[in-house]
């Protein structure tokens, strides 16, 4: 239910269901203290008044017993003078009535305000009858008839004011308490259950956030907004664990970089200072020694020199720092010319270089020409590195794809297992079987590789089957010329 809804339902609650329910219990304890009749009680009267209602009743069996024994003082003012001041009271008076005339009034001015108002003759009852005019009068009515045969009625009237009982008073003071704890009740059960609650699991859910434990989780198939708060901590929590872990796996890496970069480095240092106390001791005894020390100390200073700049190099196209310089280029033309580039190479290297092209003569791409260069020349670089055959081979080939070119090169090498292939991508990795530091890798080249590939807005990936070779595919997007897409 929305925060809207249930304060509409609590405004209501609180300004209408206290009235109704008051009113209810009015007209249910009225009709207990009536005992199921209409009209007003005695017992339903204020203490004051059924005082006056006895009093009225009293006054009126006297005129009976009068009116039994000699009617004609009914008709003697002086008598009803005194009947007026002895049970009279100062808001009660006597009326008699001859006909349709006044006979007598205790209060003349009132009675010819409410003269015109009082019952006919004969609509008084055994018990003096009842009658509640406009004026707020109780008014008592006595029937009889004068010594001449003419229609006579006495009538005690008196105000209703204060009409209301002490009883009624109690009793409808402890149901507007009944039902004012009752209402109160519900509306704190409500609130408890639609708001407090779910705050507290929600400030509960964000200590343990604040703990760092993002596995606490929160659901609710409600449309409010305690529903949406629930459905956003749980997008919160999940991109914050999602996040940690990557923070974790990331110092994980970091850690792994540093005992790799500390290994590789150790490596070629301990050779240097090896290689330089020989000559140094006097071990290098000869030119030609001294040469092949020279030599050596020069070749691990470079591969020192080169896991250097790869780190380098990495930290900047991981961290968005290295410019891409995009031109549209011919597949034929670029690829062509880095095929001759590294065919002088790997001949050398008695490795032999098949090189297929199978896309048309003007398929263009878009790409940085220098940072795709170093894509091929990593890839290369790694299947002569770890090149295992003495008659090694490397295939590359180049072919259509619709919308995209692919490229692949294979080799001939050791291989990659198949439980290392889906991580020869991330940084820092080597496998046992093809990727060791005795062979100067320092794990971080084929993540450059597929960094490179993927800000190209292409992908890579790698087959391979351990002992015959590897293979890595990527894909670059062609460049399509509108009016061409068009025709």
């Amino acid at each position: 239910m929305k925060f809207k809804t249930r304060l509409l339902i609590i405004f209501i609650s609180i300004a209408v269901l206290p009235l109704v329910l008051t009113t209810i219990a009015y007209i249910g304890i009225g009709n207990v203290l009536n005992n199921g009749e209409g009209g007003i009680s005695t017992p339903f009267l204020s203490g004051n008044m059924a005082e006056v209602v006895e009093d009225a009743n009293n006054t009126l069996a006297i005129l009976q017993d009068q009116i039994d024994t000699d009617v004609t003082r009914m008709e003697d003012v002086e008598y009803l003078r005194e009947i007026n001041k002895q049970y009279g009271k100062s808001s009660t008076y006597l009326l008699v009535r001859k006909g349709d005339t006044i006979l007598f009034a205790g209060d003349r001015a009132a009675a010819e305000i409410i003269f015109k108002q009082l019952p006919a003759y004969g609509a008084g009852s055994e018990d003096y009858g009842r009658y509640y005019d406009k004026y707020s009068k109780l008014v008592k009515q006595l029937d009889f008839t004068f010594a001449d045969g003419s229609e006579g009625s006495a009538f005690i009237i008196a105000r209703i004011s204060n009409l209301i009982s002490k009883h009624l008073l109690i009793d409808m003071l402890v149901a507007i308490i009944i039902i004012l704890i009752g209402i109160s009740v519900l509306l704190t059960r409500s609130l408890q259950k639609g708001i407090i609650e779910p705050i507290n699991k929600l400030n509960i859910a964000m200590q343990k956030i604040k703990e760092g434990n993002f596995d606490y989780s929160l659901t609710s198939t409600e449309q409010s907004e305690i529903g949406s708060l629930y459905r956003n901590y749980e997008d919160m929590r999940l991109r914050l664990k999602e996040s940690t872990q990557e923070a974790r796996r990331s110092e994980e890496q970091n850690r792994e970089m540093i005992s790799n970069i500390s290994h590789d480095l150790k490596t070629p240092i301990t050779a240097i200072k090896g290689y330089a106390s020989g000559i140094m001791d006097g071990v290098a005894d000869t030119p030609e020694k001294i040469d092949k020390y020279v030599r050596t100390i020069h070749n691990k200073a470079n591969d020192m020199e080169r896991l250097i700049n790869e780190l380098t190099y990495y930290s900047r196209i991981d961290n968005n720092r290295i410019p891409y310089n995009f031109h549209r280029i011919n597949v034929a033309d670029y690829f062509g010319d880095c095929i001759e580039e590294v065919g002088i190479d790997l001949e050398q290297r008695n490795i032999k270089l098949n090189y297929i092209n199978t896309t048309q003569p003007d398929t263009m791409v878009i790409a940085d020409p220098e940072q795709m260069k170093k894509v091929i020349n990593n890839i290369i670089s790694n299947s002569v590195k770890y090149m295992d055959k003495p008659n090694g081979r490397i295939d590359i080939l180049i072919r259509d794809e619709d919308d995209s070119v692919c490229i692949e090169i294979a080799d001939n090498g050791r291989g990659i297992a198949q439980k290392d292939l889906g991580k020869i991508f991330e940084r820092f990795y080597r496998t046992d079987a093809s990727r060791n530091s005795s062979q100067g890798g320092s794990g971080i080249g084929l993540s450059i590789v597929k960094k490179i590939i993927e800000d190209h807005g292409g992908y890579i990936w790698a087959t391979a089957k351990e002992g015959e070779g590897t293979c890595m595919h990527f894909v670059l997007r062609k460049y399509i010329e509108l009016n061409d897409a068009n025709n």
